[in-house]
């Protein structure tokens, strides 16, 4: 069971003992939000810079990201040039050219 279906028969069973639906309705958004602001302040969100430190880190792992895949582009392009480099060495080799070079 999942929590939206926990909470459903919940008020699903305080109607049924004669709760009112409103009333219920507003204890449940109160618990909510207290238990949002508990989480943020367990994880050390709950002051007001908060939402610009969250923005200054998503812009950091998103540098991060965009590094790293710069990174992967540039190594796969070096063993591509280093493949056709052996290549044509290769070539060289078998068509005797590199005699020319001497």
């Amino acid at each position: 069971m999942n929590r939206d279906e926990m909470v459903a028969r919940l008020v699903a069973q305080a109607e049924d003992e004669g709760a009112d639906l409103v009333t219920l309705r507003a204890m449940i958004e109160e618990a909510s939000e207290l238990g949002a602001e508990r989480v943020l302040t367990r994880m050390g969100l709950d002051d007001p810079s908060a939402h610009a430190d969250l923005s200054e880190l998503r812009q950091l792992l998103q540098a991060w990201r965009d590094a790293k895949a710069s990174a992967w582009k540039a190594a796969v392009a070096w063993v591509v040039r280093g493949v056709l480099a052996l290549l044509l060495v290769g070539i060289a080799y078998r068509t005797g050219t590199v005699g020319l070079l001497k």
